[in-house]
């Protein structure tokens, strides 16, 4: 077994911790591509849970709640291929650039990060190589594989409060710079959840970097979900959460096609 020990200066991820991307249903006949950057709250044994506080390390700052299991029912059920990141984002954060701050942020909302304090440039190198680049290297691949260019989908969720402000938005449908993927989703959207466009964030805050990487420089259809994470609590939740999105999701895509 490797240990901690055993590993070369400023590595992050042991083979015990496993690869850091993961590909479900990578022979799903959909021609949609789903992304979940924000799936997983592991954080590999080197570096000790970041610092966090008990009270911190499975909050809405280490990874999006709810959202792989949402990815994974909609994955079954629409038959779509899944890249899920397997680290937390506080560990790098995957739909960033390497040069953001917030790639590996010291500080989320009012929860304090101290193994993200004063990264070293050999640190930083280190977590991009291994956790970044292995992600949207795979990512890119399972794009590459698909015989009829696919959608690009990215699942997300959210917390109900953000700086003690409640958040009304339970279904937000994001876009880079095509919108046409969200506005045909909006337009679709039967009023079952509150839906808003461009809620509670936007590309303006730089939250749509997966879609710009892979969707927008590939010319692919594309759109970012986010789902408030109260609303995916429990597998009931997320079932109901997964008819709906495919509902949208199947009416906008079969639409764009007709408009093509």
């Amino acid at each position: 077994m490797l240990r901690v020990t055993d590993m070369l200066p400023n590595q992050i991820l042991s083979r015990a911790d496993g690869p850091a991307v993961e590909v479900v249903n990578p022979k799903g006949r959909a021609a949609v591509c789903l992304v979940c950057e924000h799936a997983s709250a592991a954080i590999p044994s080197s570096l000790c849970d970041l610092g966090l506080a008990d009270g911190d390390r499975y909050s809405h700052a280490v990874w999006d709640i709810g959202a792989e299991a949402l990815a994974r029912a909609l994955s079954a059920r629409m038959d779509a291929p899944l890249v899920l990141a397997r680290v937390s984002r506080l560990v790098y954060d995957c739909n960033r650039p390497p040069e953001r701050e917030d790639a590996m942020p010291s500080r989320t909302e009012t929860i304090e990060i101290p193994g993200n304090r004063d990264l070293s440039s050999e640190a930083r190198a280190a977590r991009t190589r291994e956790i970044y680049d292995a992600f949207h290297a795979t990512l890119g691949a399972t794009l590459d594989n698909f015989a009829q260019p696919p959608a690009l989908v990215t699942i997300h969720s959210f917390t109900p409060s953000w700086f003690g402000r409640q958040r009304a938005t339970e279904l937000g449908i994001l876009h880079d710079d095509d919108a046409s993927l969200a506005h045909l989703m909006m337009a679709a959207d039967s009023r079952s959840l509150r839906t808003e466009l461009n809620q509670p964030y936007s590309a303006a805050d730089g939250v749509t970097h997966t879609l710009a990487k892979h969707g927008t420089a590939r010319g692919l259809r594309n759109v970012m979900i986010e789902v408030r994470n109260d609303l995916l609590r429990d597998d009931d939740n997320v079932a109901r959460v997964a008819v709906i999105l495919e509902k949208l999701l199947t009416f906008a895509l079969a639409d764009g096609a007709d408009a093509a």
